[in-house]
């Protein structure tokens, strides 16, 4: 078994510590620990914006790393296509979303499919409803 020092407090840990003994730390081992999870940035840039931003992510202190791209996938999403739980993008397919078109559960759009919403041009769903007539 192959030991290193904490990056935190240097305490001898196991290489695959899961958290440091004597500090707490997580990941004790690594040189650099920025959260929990799974984020990947494409290296192609649009706009300044990645490609593609994947993040099902928490950073240390918990707060989750919203995904924020051209395509963006994850919990929280902010994209020219987005996929997520709670997103905002020109499409996008979300549980909940504000969009130009979407398909989701609970969403606002200019045209979507939903089982809540409001549309202002095209909408289907059951509880959905036309923003125009809505003001009225």
């Amino acid at each position: 078994m192959e030991f290193l020092e904490c990056r935190e407090c240097g305490h001898r840990v196991s290489k695959s510590a899961v958290s440091c003994p004597g500090c707490g730390a997580p990941y004790p081992a690594k040189e650099k620990w920025d959260g929990w999870g799974y984020e990947y940035k494409s290296e192609q840039t649009i706009l300044g914006l990645p490609l593609i931003h994947i993040a099902f992510k928490y950073r240390p202190n918990r707060v989750p790393v919203p995904a924020v791209g051209i395509i963006a996938i994850g919990q929280f999403g902010l994209g020219v296509i987005n996929i997520s739980q709670f997103g905002i993008g020109i499409f996008s397919a979300a549980q909940f979303t504000i969009a130009g078109y979407a398909l989701t559960q609970i969403g606002c759009a200019y045209s979507l499919i939903a089982q809540i919403g409001i549309y202002v041009d095209k909408g289907y769903g059951q509880l959905v409803y036309q923003l125009s007539q809505l003001i009225q």
